[in-house]
């Protein structure tokens, strides 16, 4: 079995509302945590070298009286050290009692302290504080402990908010796809549900304002359509009958078959008038589809060739569908060349000629009503036989597509439609029910 192969652009990546707001607050959080550590790390350290000094600075102190009482250096003091910095060195210079870091910013600094004595001497003493620098490493651990619980509590926020507000987003599109295939009974508010009142509302309550605001307008234009059809029925039925009166003759036979288009016109303009209305029921029976095709294209197209792949008993309205495969072969002889081909596989049911295909524009939109689209399918017919197939296929709760066919020589590509029948039968609305294609 061939399968249409669709043609689409580049893949994009496509990432839930829920991830794209967990990774904002995450990454917030991340940035938040990081700026709050560093400062409390940096001010800690900070607040830590001060202390040494300060600490320092009072051993100095102490050292120097001690020193000057007893004549022995003590608290771990040194009179000229060889190592004493330099800039401590300028300070005993100029008769100053000082403190010097030497701080290579990693690990424990070593602090300084001199101060000079009568004699000319200088009194020193120095440290490295590691144990007191072993807590400033204990707060970093709980900085990092806490920045990470930060963000991962800011992940599990994250998904919770967007969670929620992509639920409501997703049972919003599905209503409004809902209204998109005629049910107008759906109301966007109404399907989100919820007592948080927020933008997803405002957007529900908008998309039911336009969607009652075109429903509106679509049955006033519908009502107007069908109001002006069936006012040229009786017209156009009279002049049919004068016609059958007029002497016989070319002349007679242009007037019979102008006034028959424009009757079968009418007729169209109603029914696609009454699909529009959804108001529409199928009238189902148990049918043979491969007999029933087979009868109804012999009647319809007898030049047309029918293949039965796969028979299959299927639950219908069988005006329906010989309304829709007399419009699929209608369709395919006006524009189309032949061999015609009707191919029964199952449920499915494939029409096909070998012309110059549908347009691009009917493949693209979908059919339209007095549309006939190409150039090469200018003056054929009104537009409207493949609406009409469309409107009752829906009405059957079946799924009618269009594609051209492989070309198998040059400009004889051909033209298919395919109509999948349910397995079930059609809802209320008739909308699209779920089809099941086989491989």
């Amino acid at each position: 079995m061939s399968r249409r192969v669709s043609r689409s652009g580049p893949r994009w990546f496509r990432s839930g509302l829920r991830w794209k707001v967990s990774i904002a607050i995450a990454a917030v959080s991340a940035l938040v945590a990081v700026a709050l550590s560093l400062v409390v790390h940096n001010a800690a350290r900070v607040s830590m070298l001060n202390m040494s000094r300060d600490v320092m600075d009072e051993r100095v102190v102490a050292a120097q009286k001690s020193f000057e009482k007893t004549g022995i250096a003590q608290f771990g003091a040194k009179i000229n050290d060889a190592r004493l910095p330099t800039a401590l060195k300028k300070a005993t210079a100029k008769d100053q009692r000082a403190t010097y870091l030497q701080d290579s910013g990693s690990g424990a600094p070593e602090v300084w302290a001199s101060v000079p004595l009568p004699d000319g001497r200088t009194l020193s003493v120095h440290e490295r504080f590691e144990d007191r620098f072993e807590v400033l490493k204990d707060l970093d651990r709980a900085l990092i402990i806490g920045s990470v619980s930060v963000v991962l509590g800011g992940i599990a926020l994250g998904v919770l908010i967007g969670d929620q507000l992509s639920r409501r987003l997703r049972k919003a599109a599905m209503a409004a796809r809902k209204l998109a295939e005629g049910d107008s009974e759906v109301r966007v508010r109404e399907a989100i549900g919820g007592r948080v009142r927020d933008e997803t509302d405002d957007l529900a309550r908008a998309v039911d304002g336009m969607a009652e605001a075109l429903q509106q307008r679509l049955e006033a234009e519908r009502r107007v359509t069908a109001d002006i059809a069936h006012e040229l029925r009786t017209p156009v039925t009279g002049l049919l009958t004068a016609a059958e009166l007029l002497p016989p003759g070319r002349p007679t036979e242009l007037v019979r078959d102008r006034a028959q288009a424009m009757r079968t016109l009418v007729e169209d303009v109603l029914e696609v008038a009454r699909l529009d209305g959804f108001a529409e029921r199928a009238e189902l029976q148990e049918i043979d589809l491969a007999e029933f095709v087979v009868r109804r294209v012999r009647v319809a197209a007898p030049d047309a060739t029918v293949t039965v792949l796969r028979d299959a008993h299927v639950s219908t309205d069988p005006r329906r569908l010989e309304r829709i495969l007399g419009n699929l072969l209608a369709n395919a002889a006006r524009h189309g060349k032949p061999p015609f081909e009707v191919t029964v596989e199952g449920r499915v049911l494939r029409v096909r000629d070998h012309g110059p295909g549908f347009p691009e524009t009917l493949l693209k939109d979908g059919p339209s009503r007095f549309r006939t689209g190409s150039k090469d399918r200018a003056g054929k017919g009104h537009g409207l036989g493949l609406t009409i197939a469309a409107g009752q296929a829906r009405v059957l709760g079946a799924r009618l597509t269009f594609r051209n066919a492989e070309p198998l020589a040059e400009g004889r590509e051909g033209a298919v439609a395919v109509l999948w029948l349910p397995e079930s039968a059609p809802t209320n609305t008739g909308s699209f029910p779920v089809i099941h294609v086989p491989d």
